[in-house]
């Protein structure tokens, strides 16, 4: 009976031992989410547990069959607590701030977690200089942008296609500013933009090399193109013709009646100081602009044909080589003839044989003006003294009687070598030469012939024959 009782309080001793054994197992599974270690060892724990469980049954099957039943009947409810506990694996898990989660049934571990708050900015961030200074950085890189785009469409603008359509003529004054000619391009529609140009020119800096004149600017011409031939110069050319043998006066006139050139002139040339040319020039050139290019041209020429000229010249100066230039220019128009012309001279001067030219006559009476076309020469004429009539004063005239061109200069300078001391019209257009006083005056019956016959044949036409026989081309011999 001792032994029976002693039995029973062992086995009431064992269940309360399972009991805080079981209590002991539930304050480790609350405990895990808070040490990953304790969440490690919990299955251990269980299954020590259970190992535990397990012996206390084969000892409670050594006991009596009343306390046996009641025995069996506990650890069948402890069983059942194990064996949910198993059911359901528990897990853990760290989240990103390595803090361990509590373990999660297979139920809790397929539910969605709810994602953590988004972090608190920096109260540095939200300082009102930093604002200030992201104002700022956001206001100059939205500049620079904007900036760029304009360059951008402005350069597109610069090199693209104008809107012009048909070739059309500007003219630039001198003096006048990059503005004035921007907005003049603009309004005769060369270019689209006058703001773009301005700018553009300004740029390539080439504002300081546009040039004065005037342009013509081809269909489609864009703003750069437009810039190159304003600053190239390259402007419409026009031209003035200056016939050989005009006096300066004559040139004068020619100039005046220019209605391109702009400007008068100071003073008339000297006679024989200008070079007749055909001359190009720009709008907007003045008239003293043209007699100085001319006279330039002058200079240039005769230090050129003087150096070369013949060693045995009877000319001492640069001054008698234009004087009697001038008077070859004037005795004939045909460039054939004027060598010889100009031998004929020569030879004469060598002689001492008075030149008895008809220009210098004229020239002696008329002056630069020159003689009237319906206005004769008389025999009285020629008897008239002047300081230019070669019929009465030896040598050479005072001065030129004209411009000589570079044809007479160059003849002059390099004359026929014959013997040559007269010439006579040839009722042509030209002249007969001849080397004695009597072949000379065959030669004067003869043109008079000819001049004879062509005033009747005016007077047959109805045209007014000269008062007076016309002596121009007599030579009389000395």
């Amino acid at each position: 009976m001792v032994d029976g009782k002693d039995d029973k309080d062992e086995l009431q001793g064992a269940d309360e031992d399972k009991r805080a054994e079981s209590q002991e197992v539930a304050e480790k599974s609350e405990q895990s989410s808070q040490t990953a270690t304790s969440d490690e060892k919990a299955p251990s724990d269980e299954t020590s547990d259970t190992e535990k469980t397990s012996d206390s049954d084969e000892t409670g099957d050594k006991a009596t069959d009343k306390d046996a039943g009641k025995d069996e009947t506990e650890s069948e409810a402890s069983s059942d607590a194990d064996s949910l506990q198993q059911a359901e694996p528990l897990s853990a898990s760290i989240n990103d701030t390595g803090e361990v989660k509590a373990p999660k049934s297979a139920r809790q571990a397929i539910e969605p977690d709810t994602p953590p708050p988004p972090p608190t900015r920096s109260k540095a961030v939200r300082h009102p200089i930093v604002v200030f200074m992201n104002f700022i950085i956001t206001v100059l890189l939205l500049c620079v942008l904007a900036i760029g785009g304009l360059l951008y469409y402005g350069k597109q603008t610069f090199i693209e296609e104008g809107p012009l359509k048909q070739e059309k003529t500007i003219l630039v004054s001198g003096g006048t500013g990059l503005g004035t000619i921007a907005e003049i391009l603009e309004r005769q529609n060369v270019i689209s933009d006058q703001t773009i140009f301005n700018y553009g020119v300004q740029i390539y800096r080439q504002d300081t090399k546009l040039k004065a004149g005037e342009y013509l600017f081809s269909p489609g011409v864009s703003m750069m193109q437009v810039m190159q031939i304003l600053t190239s110069g390259k402007s419409i050319l026009h031209s003035v013709t200056i016939p050989e043998g005009y006096t300066s006066y004559q040139i004068a006139q020619v100039l005046d009646e220019n209605d391109i050139l702009v400007g008068s002139l100071k003073e008339l040339p000297a006679e024989g100081t200008l070079l007749p040319e055909t001359y190009k020039f720009s709008r907007g050139t003045t008239r003293q602009e043209m007699v100085e290019r001319m006279a330039d041209a002058h200079q240039r020429a005769v230090n050129e044909i003087w150096s070369r000229r013949s060693p045995d010249l009877p000319l001492k100066t640069k001054e008698e080589l234009v004087t009697l230039a001038s008077i070859v220019e004037k005795e004939t128009g045909k460039a054939s003839e004027r060598t010889r012309v100009a031998g004929v001279f020569i030879n004469r001067l060598n002689q001492g044989i008075k030149l008895q030219s008809d220009p210098t006559v004229i020239y002696g009476i008329f002056g630069g003006q020159g003689k009237p076309k319906d206005r004769p020469i008389f025999r009285s004429d020629l008897d008239k003294k002047t300081d230019y009539n070669t019929y009465l004063i030896p040598g050479l005239t005072p001065g030129p009687i004209a411009n000589p061109g570079r044809a007479s200069l160059e003849a002059v300078a390099n004359p026929s070598r014959t013997k040559e001391l007269y010439f006579v019209a040839d009722g042509t257009g030209g002249h007969v030469f001849s080397e004695t006083l009597k072949q000379h005056n065959d030669n004067v019956r003869r043109w008079r012939e000819i001049e004879k016959q062509r005033i009747e044949a005016q007077k047959q036409a109805g045209e007014a024959a000269p008062a007076e026989p016309t002596a121009i081309e007599e030579k009389p011999a000395e």
